[in-house]
């Protein structure tokens, strides 16, 4: 089997299929291509979850909610403030998980009879969670009881101001917690440190979707509806709950994959306005994936977050209007252009900043003046595809602060890190999960904090026997890639964390083609020709960021090479066309 050490990006590629018998089994029994048998294995499925796996059911995998625990009593108050017609105020985030859970319920508790009031701090005034003022300035409104999603479960001093003015506030989070929870009437995340429900993978609109499904309940129990008002379907806003768990990169496994894979046939309908108008504006004119989510309307949503008005995310897919909704889209779709212009200058920075110093050990670690906090995580994500290792970009405020955002690697908790130093004294504030976190901390403070961090990091990634590494499902020649074969694989998605989109090495092909396309060249075109003579379309995005555009396009001189990525219809060769795209290279021997 094809061996590669350290390919063109300097990883080791890894074959994630570990039983062949049994990939072959898999296929006899299923009727299975072998190579869609290889990747099911490589994913832990045997014959007794094969079913589940190729068609996740919400029927099946829905648990109860009341599993969870302080649903009971989130759902209860809730329940009441709808029959008393009480002022709620649903306090988000400003990112994508957010803006979804925020969007959620307010459809919901709208469709019950209770219009509710979103809330969503200013990223760069407020900061990241619930703070005082804004609590206490709902409750001079009059709202009486505030639901605080993908945020609150670290916010003590704010909820503990919040009780003392006679504001009730519920914490519906997903978030990593201290053993000391936030005075609130309910405290609703399956990542408490005393919760066993085993739902500690749900994105906040996973456990908003909870919410809504045990408030319905104890609505129906209650008598509320009628004749004359309606029991709403739940199901109708599965559009939502995909969008935010794809979007959040939580693993898309067990009841995740089922809410994306029913929450893609939800939006197929394009029942949603708000929906409807970002994929107009984001130019998606196919079948929904989980890919069209990540790649194309979560940046859109989390553009107004990052570096526009942080509510409208929220406010978009919260309407019905559809004049309302294609003016915000149009209005996101202007501040994502914005958003890419300034995250290119950060992370041109950064890499400059990196490249600078000393060999990075267990963190990538970086600040900057200037740095615009709205684009930080992308950034460090970037950073993180490049270097292989996690990072962590902070930015650096006139006020004496720096808001920092960090990516993990396969593995590593990074959001425990994180929680380790503010329990330490170091930070302001942080919190995350495991492949994700953000922080405050005082810019007297950013030296300390990057000592703390990257020996803590750079032991447990020498515990993990850490190496940057590409996993790949199998071989494939190019006449081996064709659209029966993609079609099947499509059985396998939805694709994210924890179920990545197949890889297949392609071995021992010619480049008779490579050329730099694509706005500023950035991207690498490529014919790759087999030995028998077959041809494949092939293309590296952004492949001149790293080694490997640069060496690709050396190859026209006849060098053999492997390549790695993932198959993909092409779109403009027609219907039975299919392409590679490209992630990783090496130099045949």
């Amino acid at each position: 089997m094809l061996s590669v050490e350290r390919s063109l990006t300097g990883k080791r590629w890894e074959w994630r299929c570990r039983d062949d018998r049994r990939a072959l089994g898999l296929a006899q029994r299923l009727g299975l291509p072998e190579p869609v048998a290889r990747a099911l294995e490589a994913r832990g499925v045997d014959e007794e979850s094969a079913e589940r796996f190729l068609n996740p059911s919400l029927r099946e995998q829905l648990p109860n909610p009341s599993c969870l625990k302080g649903m009971d009593e989130a759902a209860d108050r809730l329940a009441a403030a709808v029959r008393r017609g009480e002022r709620v105020a649903v306090f988000g985030d400003y990112d994508v998980d957010g803006a979804t859970s925020a969007a959620l319920l307010s459809r919901f508790f709208s469709n019950v009879g209770l219009p509710v009031q979103i809330y969503v701090p200013d990223r760069l005034r407020e900061g990241y969670g619930p703070n005082t003022e804004a609590l206490l300035n709902l409750k001079r409104q009059g709202v009486a009881l505030v639901v605080t999603v993908d945020c609150g479960i670290t916010a003590f001093e704010p909820l503990e101001a919040a009780r003392d003015a006679g504001l009730e506030v519920i914490v519906v989070d997903h978030h990593a917690a201290e053993p000391r929870l936030p005075p609130a009437v309910a405290v609703v995340n399956p990542n408490r440190l005393d919760d066993d429900s085993g739902l500690g993978n749900l994105a906040a609109v996973g456990v908003a979707f909870l919410l809504v499904v045990a408030v319905n309940r104890a609505l129906r129990r209650s008598g509320w509806y009628n004749e004359r008002r309606r029991e709403p379907n739940l199901l109708h806003w599965l559009d939502l709950v995909a969008l935010g768990t794809v979007c959040d990169v939580v693993p898309l496994t067990g009841l995740n994959r089922a809410l994306v894979a029913q929450g893609l046939k939800v939006m197929a309908s394009r029942r949603s306005a708000g929906l409807r108008a970002l994929a107009d504006v984001a130019r998606l004119d196919e079948k929904p994936s989980a890919y069209h989510l990540g790649f194309l309307l979560g940046p859109r949503v989390n553009a107004g977050g990052r570096v526009g008005e942080a509510g409208l995310g929220a406010r978009l897919l919260s309407i019905d209007d559809p004049a309302e909704a294609v003016a915000i889209a149009a209005k996101l779709e202007a501040w994502n252009e914005e958003r890419r212009a300034t995250e290119a200058q950060v992370l041109e920075q950064a890499i400059e900043q990196v490249e600078a110093g000393p060999p990075p050990e267990g963190l990538i670690f970086v600040a900057g003046e200037g740095w615009h906090p709205g684009v930080i995580g992308i950034v460090a994500s970037r950073l993180k595809e490049r270097y292989g290792l996690p990072a962590l970009v902070l930015a650096l405020q006139e006020d004496g602060l720096a808001k920092g955002s960090g990516r993990s690697v396969r593995g590593l908790d990074l959001g425990a890190a994180v929680l380790a130093a503010r329990q330490a004294g170091l930070l302001v504030n942080g919190g995350g999960h495991p492949m994700a976190a953000g922080l405050t901390v005082r810019r007297d403070q950013v030296t300390a904090l990057q000592l703390f961090l990257q020996p803590r990091l750079a032991a447990e990634l020498e515990q993990l026997a850490w190496r940057p590494a590409l996993g790949l499902d199998g071989a494939l020649a190019p006449r081996g890639a064709h659209n029966r074969l993609l079609e099947s694989l499509e059985r396998l998605g939805p694709f994210g964390t924890a179920n990545p989109e197949p890889r297949w090495a392609l071995s021992h092909v010619r480049l008779v083609r490579a050329d730099p396309v694509g706005r500023d060249g950035a991207h690498l075109r490529m014919i790759a020709c087999g030995e028998d003579g077959h041809r494949l379309k092939a293309i590296a995005f952004r492949a001149f960021e790293s080694p490997l555009g640069e060496a690709l396009q050396s190859c026209g001189q006849g060098r053999l090479v492997h390549l790695a990525g993932k198959l993909r219809a092409d779109a403009w060769s027609g219907a039975e066309a299919t392409q590679l795209l490209v992630d990783d290279a090496a130099f045949a021997p």
